[in-house]
């Protein structure tokens, strides 16, 4: 149901989308402007490239929000990552950042004021069935830990070139 719940361990999904924003920043400071547009390998994403990915993802998952509560038994619309992010290569890290830590400020107020039996309220995805609303938070909280994750690999690259 969520495949990104193995990213998580023991860590609370509130905390860690909580935490993203300024975790992303730091991790772009130690990169730097001209080392985030630079993939790490072939056909590997750019750390740009990751964080614009982000700024992508948390729109979505904020109208998945959304959509979960406002309807009953809602179908959610995947999308291709891959052609989503044909555009990459014109954005701007700072920019996606910012977007996305807007973005992410807007969902965790309404995450918090979700009411307990809500966080139980049923969603379908295509490809992965049914879930809940917790679920796709836990599922945001677990996207950013393994983004997050490959970005720290990038800076610690950066970190020891330098």
């Amino acid at each position: 149901m969520n495949p990104y719940a193995s990213h998580l361990g023991e860590r609370s999904p509130l905390d860690v989308i909580s935490e993203t924003p300024g975790r992303l920043a730091q991790l772009l400071e130690t990169i730097g402007q001209e080392r985030s547009e630079t993939p790490p390998a072939p056909g590997k994403w750019s750390a740009r490239d990751i964080v614009s990915h982000l700024a992508d993802a948390e729109i979505v998952f904020s109208f998945r929000l959304k959509q979960t509560l406002a309807e009953d038994h809602h179908v959610i619309q995947p999308f291709d990552q891959d052609l989503w992010a044909k555009s990459y290569p014109d954005c701007d890290a700072h920019l996606a950042l910012a977007a996305l830590s807007a973005v992410r400020a807007w969902n965790l107020v309404l995450i918090k004021s979700v009411k307990p039996a809500d966080l139980q309220k049923p969603v379908t995805h295509p490809e992965r069935g049914t879930m809940t609303f917790q679920t796709i938070v836990e599922t945001m909280a677990g996207h950013d830990r393994n983004h997050i994750q490959q970005l720290e690999a990038i800076a610690a690259k950066a970190a020891a070139s330098s």
